[in-house]
């Protein structure tokens, strides 16, 4: 199934939303599309300060993004422990850690050809 970047555009500004509203902070897209052998066209990556504050973000995104687009993640591990919690939207790949893990696995590091986009909050 190929999705239109309109699609991508979309489901990101609503995963968005879902972080923001329970405060996730950090918020970086990081935009894979220029990059070869790549599995998805997007991450988003922000971090909570507690495996709650983790859990809830997992839990806002999911809801406000099926209440708006309908959709719901293929996939979605690690929320045992809640420390990186990975949501698989196929075109669109959510990461959302505790900041001690954020800043051990440094996923941005990773991938440090794409395209990086931080999103500012207000809170």
């Amino acid at each position: 199934m190929v999705k239109k970047s309109g699609s991508a555009d979309q489901l990101i500004a609503v995963i968005l939303k879902g972080i923001e509203e329970v405060k996730g902070k950090d918020i970086d897209i990081l935009d894979l599309r220029e990059i070869e052998n790549t599995v998805c066209d997007y991450f988003i990556i922000c971090n909570g300060s507690s495996n709650t504050q983790v859990n809830a973000i997992v839990n806002s995104i999911q809801k406000i993004v099926s209440r708006e687009t309908k959709d719901k993640p293929w996939h979605v591990e690690g929320t045992d422990n809640a420390e990186w919690v990975l949501m698989d939207y196929v075109d669109v790949v959510v990461h959302v850690f505790q900041k001690h893990v954020r800043e051990y696995y440094d996923i941005e590091g990773l991938w440090g050809d794409a395209k990086v986009t931080s999103i500012q909050t207000n809170y």
